[in-house]
């Protein structure tokens, strides 16, 4: 279980990072098209490569500690990735709506707008499945 709870971690760090490359590409942290604070962003992305450590730590010293301080990173992590998930919502009825071609859409349209959607629910379900396991680790401590 912990290991598939550092696979299900990794898979979902790859989503995020994907997500966060576009989100700094388009101009999210600098042009102030983005309906995503930069302090939410930036703290999800540091608690969870922390968190990651913890747990990557804790594969190997075996201490229910670091399990239990992996799962407590996590719940800020998941408390702002629904934020930022609410406030992506938006985006993307605005971006469904307005057509990509139409003149001007690029410039008026967030940053994360150009989340691919799979990307986004993918992140999000495996992200579950990570808070799930890593609980389920700590209780087994």
């Amino acid at each position: 279980m912990t290991i598939a709870a550092l696979i299900t971690w990794l898979v979902t760090a790859l989503g995020g990072f994907s997500m966060l490359g576009t989100w700094i590409a388009r101009g999210g942290v600098r042009s102030g098209r983005s309906h995503l604070p930069v302090p939410v962003v930036l703290g999800h992305f540091l608690l969870a490569a922390v968190g990651l450590v913890v747990w990557i730590v804790y594969l190997f010293a075996d201490r229910s500690a670091l399990a239990w301080t992996a799962f407590g990173l996590l719940l800020p992590v998941a408390l702002l990735g629904f934020v930022m998930f609410a406030r992506w919502l938006p985006s993307l009825r605005a971006h469904t709506v307005e057509p990509q071609g139409a003149p001007g859409a690029a410039e008026a349209a967030p940053a994360e707008s150009a989340f691919p959607v799979p990307v986004v629910v993918g992140h999000g379900l495996f992200a579950v499945v990570t808070l799930v396991l890593v609980l389920l680790a700590a209780l087994r401590g």
